[in-house]
């Protein structure tokens, strides 16, 4: 078993924040144990739905990081 160790960042409004590597690293990781999961399970899970959402969570990580990058390539990020 895996444990993450995820930084929390606190925020002037109460909200906490978690650096985007961590989530998509997390997203991709899940992706991941179920599609490790297909292969090595005995209960036997629906391959065409967890192909779906394992591709689900790797296209949100992959949204997620091209975000990330267009936000710390804009030139009002430089500021």
């Amino acid at each position: 078993m895996i444990k993450w160790s995820v930084p929390l960042i606190a925020t002037t409004g109460d909200h906490l924040l978690i650096p985007a590597e961590q989530v998509t690293g997390l997203l991709r990781h899940l992706a991941a144990e179920w599609l490790h999961a297909l292969d090595n399970s005995e209960s036997h899970p629906d391959p065409e739905t967890v192909l779906a959402l394992a591709g689900v969570l790797s296209d949100l990580a992959d949204q997620i990081d091209v975000e990330c990058i267009g936000f710390k390539s804009s030139p009002s990020s430089d500021e």
